[in-house]
Parts: C-alpha cells; sequence; structure tokens
C-alpha cells in the first residue's frame, strides 16, 4: 500500500479528468512500465483499477486518466464528483498485464476513448528510445479525445478517428490493421466492441495472435452474471480445508463464505491480483490477463472468475 496526496486534478476532455498523484511524504514513487495500471482504495470498500498515463521514467509522480462511467459503479462518479487537490488517497504499487514487446520493429497504437490512458505511457517511452510507432485514436469527438494538445506534436504518427466528423460512422477497423508490417504489434486499449473487432479482424489479416496485445477495463456483462455452473470442490493445500462451490458463486466467494481473505481486487479476471497455483485438477479459464500458454499449462487461475472442469480443484492456498 502507498500513501499519496492529490496534487493536481485537470480536465483532460469532456468526461475525462486527469489526476497527478505523489507520494504523501514526498518520497519516490516505485518505478514502472509503460502500460501498467494501479489500483486505487477508496471509500466503502471499492477498489478500482486505473492506468497511469505519464512517462515511466518518472519516480516523482503517477498521472491518471478517469474516464465518467455512463453507469459508474462508484468509482468514476466519485474520484469526478468528490476528489479534491490535497485529498490523501492509498493505492497499490503498479503492475503490467499490458506491456510493449521488445521484440517489435515497430508499434501500432489502437485507442478508443479513456483507453488512450495506457497507450500514452508507451508512447511517451517510443519517443524517448526513437522506436517508430503510429496511433489510430477513435472517438465520438475531438472534445471526447483526451491530451490531444501533447499528441498533436507527432501529427504525423497521429491518426485521429472522430465519429462525428464521417456521418456519425466509427473507424473502418479492418482499413487500420490490414497494412501491418513484419514485426510490427498492434495494442488496443478501449470499449469491448473496439478490440474484439481488432482481434478479429488482425487475426482474418494474418497477425500472429502473439502480436496483437489487449487492455481491458471491464470483462463482458454475460462473463460477469453466468448462473448456469456446475458445483464442485476447492482444496486449500496448505490450510487443509475443503470448501464447497456452489453454481451461483466464485471460488474466490465461497473462501470468503469459509472466513478465508485472499488477496483480490476487480472480482473480474483483469488485474491478475488474485492469481493462485493449481497443484492438481482442470481448470475452466474465465480471466482476460492469462496468455493462451499459460491457460493451456493450467498452472494458475484467477480465483474470482475462473472454476473447475474437474470435481475437484486442489490450489496452493
Amino acid at each position: 500500500m502507498i500513501e499519496v496526496k492529490v496534487t493536481r486534478l485537470k480536465r483532460e476532455a469532456e468526461g475525462i479528468l486527469g489526476v497527478e498523484l505523489q507520494a504523501a511524504d514526498g518520497a519516490r514513487l516505485a518505478g514502472f512500465e509503460p502500460g501498467a495500471h494501479i489500483d486505487v482504495y477508496l471509500a466503502d470498500g471499492l477498489t478500482r483499477q486505473y492506468s497511469l498515463c505519464n512517462d515511466a521514467s518518472e519516480t516523482n509522480r503517477y498521472c491518471l486518466g478517469v474516464g465518467l462511467a455512463a453507469v459508474s459503479r462508484g468509482g468514476s462518479h466519485y474520484l469526478h464528483m468528490s476528489l479534491r487537490e490535497g485529498d490523501a488517497l492509498t493505492i497499490s504499487e503498479p503492475r503490467t498485464l499490458f506491456r510493449l514487446s521488445r521484440d517489435a520493429t515497430c508499434h501500432r497504437f489502437i485507442a478508443g476513448g479513456i483507453g488512450i490512458t495506457p497507450i500514452l505511457s508507451m508512447i511517451r517511452w517510443c519517443v524517448r528510445h526513437s522506436i517508430p510507432w503510429q496511433l489510430h485514436y477513435c472517438v465520438r469527438s475531438r472534445m471526447c479525445a483526451a491530451y490531444l494538445d501533447e499528441l498533436s506534436a507527432f501529427s504525423d504518427c497521429v491518426h485521429v478517428h472522430a465519429n462525428d466528423e464521417w456521418g456519425g460512422q466509427a473507424a473502418d477497423i479492418q482499413t487500420l490493421v490490414s497494412d501491418v508490417k513484419m514485426g510490427e504489434h498492434i495494442y488496443c486499449c478501449g470499449p469491448a466492441g473496439l478490440m474484439d473487432a481488432v482481434s478479429r479482424h488482425g487475426q482474418q489479416s494474418g497477425i500472429p495472435r502473439e502480436n496483437l496485445h489487449f487492455e481491458r477495463f471491464t470483462a463482458p456483462p454475460t462473463q460477469i452474471s453466468d448462473n448456469s455452473d456446475r458445483p464442485f470442490t476447492v482444496v486449500l493445500a496448505k490450510q487443509g480445508l475443503r470448501c464447497a462451490v456452489k453454481p451461483t458463486e466464485s471460488i474466490l466467494e465461497s473462501l470468503e463464505r469459509q472466513g478465508v481473505s485472499p488477496p483480490f481486487s476487480c472480482r473480474e479476471g483483469l488485474c491478475r491480483s488474485c492469481e493462485v497455483e493449481v497443484l492438481s485438477g482442470e481448470v475452466e479459464h474465465r480471466d482476460y490477463v492469462l496468455s493462451e500458454e499459460e491457460q493451456v499449462a493450467g498452472k494458475s487461475l484467477m480465483i474470482c472468475v475462473s472454476r473447475a472442469k474437474s470435481d475437484e480443484l486442489v490450489i496452493d492456498l
């Protein structure tokens, strides 16, 4: 846990609040990789994840861009309406699930709305290291596009696709990925529809899966509310405890019902904070952070969303 204070608030665009944080004691902050995020702990037990958008070489501050969700679960509404400069917050150390490939010869970024935040730190890294890049920034209008002033300095590399400038039509994703060069990697963050389109058209264009990178802010509703699951037993190897996981609850919820409190954050399989080693049993992975290779290996799972295909699952807790 890191205690920080809010040192600056700025309206970066319509519905997007820029938040600058510094250590409450004035110390240096932990370093981070481009694309990293932090957990922000709010009132009433709320925890939300926000990407760091400043230069990863900076150790004196963390900068966030917070979009006001149309249907807020409490986090974005609180930060937009109640947060003030000088306020104290508690955050986690940065975690990196969405990272730049060091094998790529160049980087192509596709951002939708608030999805620009992790990509902005990646762009700053590319600029600092003279690595070729280009950005396709998809927004409803330029009024909703954060950081345009800064990005305007790289006009040759930045392409803004504003729907209201094209009769309400969204960007043609097939065109955005059809000319990818050998060794080029694509990074996409934004609404689920945008990321699904990039994944689909990217694979149709012959781009290897390992060259496509995605950062999701929320899980699809069907994944969160599926109540058609079968029961199974989870065994905590270190504690010798057996817990029955009901069809309508997650492993995490079953453990909490038994008084066990493992670490977690998002409860949606997005942040990797509840990852636990699997000792035996077959896993039905439902997270968005393990690679295909990691899921096939079945050596760990996210207890907030994933389940068991086998009747029993033994985990290292």
